[in-house]
């Protein structure tokens, strides 16, 4: 839901499914970035003097490497602009970014500089606003797998607002403050940027949960939200929308989904793993460059990306998964 929320927002353009040509592309870009972003992560780090070995001399892999991640980079960046163009010059454009600046640029301008610049803009608000959203709901995942109490407390208070039969809307969004505490929460116990350090040691200060005292909120602890989208110049500008997804993912989640922790063949519960690799942003879903797990153990101290886990989802009813067939393709922004 993330990267087609976010490709329609910027782009206009329409996800068809996880393959989508557009989701592979920020994908791909993302490991490039994910990699070279550890520091020490390569020789040429600690000895600069390597930036100057032919491609094909020994220790210079980097080099081969960054011209995949540059290729892969500059896919993402040109191929849904040139497509959200086309769809202009069509007369098809959907409502989004790209379409409101190009109708906005300044004709007496340099126009190449200005499609430049909203091009640049676009792919970052594309790459920035898919994956963070999908990690933070992934380790809401994992949070609700390992507190019951809190999951059935959240599901009682969809049922009293909603009802059984139906799914969440942001119009009942003020009438479900535990479904919104769960969402900040998530922001809070694993941030999804944990190399942002100042950001990191502030919301992880304590070592009890800031949001849920015995399955009750905690009417004055401080709100993640408030921290964990960054502050003044830097504070993130998608930061409604993002939260936006966050809380309507798992409002709906809670209200059709029984999310609860794996049992194996002979019964017996299986706990779900905590351990966490580090990186860039916490990840979950997507595969990893070879030699990933390790240059992130080695390189930064802030846990990141939980390593898989087993737990089980499934819909709590058939009516619940009637809604889910329904609403596959819904939009909710």
């Amino acid at each position: 839901m993330a990267g087609e929320t976010i490709i329609s927002f910027v782009y206009g353009l329409e996800v068809q499914d996880e393959d989508d040509p557009y989701i592979t592309a920020v994908r791909r870009a993302l490991v490039g970035l994910v990699v070279a972003a550890v520091p020490g992560a390569f020789l040429v780090d600690a000895l600069p003097i390597l930036k100057y070995v032919p491609d094909w001399m020994p220790f210079a892999g980097f080099k081969r490497k960054v011209k995949q991640w540059c290729h892969w980079a500059t896919i993402m960046v040109n191929m849904p602009f040139e497509a959200a163009q086309r769809d202009i010059r069509n007369g098809d454009a959907q409502p989004s970014f790209v379409l409101n600046s190009l109708d906005s640029m300044d004709r007496s301008k340099d126009i190449e500089h200005q499609q430049s610049v909203i091009k640049s803009t676009a792919a970052t608000m594309y790459l920035a606003g898919s994956d963070t959203t999908s990690t933070a709901i992934s380790s809401c995942v994992l949070g609700l797998v390992s507190q019951p109490k809190v999951f059935n407390k959240a599901r009682e208070e969809i049922d009293r607002v909603i009802g059984t039969g139906n799914l969440p809307t942001f119009e009942d969004r003020d009438s479900l403050p535990y479904i919104t505490a769960i969402a900040k929460e998530a922001l809070r116990w694993r941030d999804v940027l944990p190399i942002d350090e100042n950001i990191c040691a502030i919301l992880q200060k304590s070592s009890t949960n800031d949001y849920f005292q015995d399955g009750k909120i905690d009417p004055d602890a401080k709100d993640p939200a408030s921290i964990a989208f960054g502050f003044g110049r830097r504070i993130c500008p998608g930061q409604y929308m993002a939260f936006s997804a966050i809380w309507i993912a798992i409002a709906s989640m809670i209200a059709t989904l029984d999310i609860s922790k794996a049992v194996d063949d002979n019964g017996k519960i299986i706990e779900p793993s905590y351990e966490y690799v580090s990186a860039l942003v916490r990840y979950a879903t997507y595969p990893r460059a070879p030699g990933f797990s390790f240059l992130m153990k080695n390189y930064i101290t802030v846990p990141s990306s939980p390593l898989p886990f087993k737990c089980s989802i499934k819909p709590r009813s058939p009516q619940a998964e009637s809604l889910i067939r329904a609403t596959t393709n819904a939009e909710y922004f």
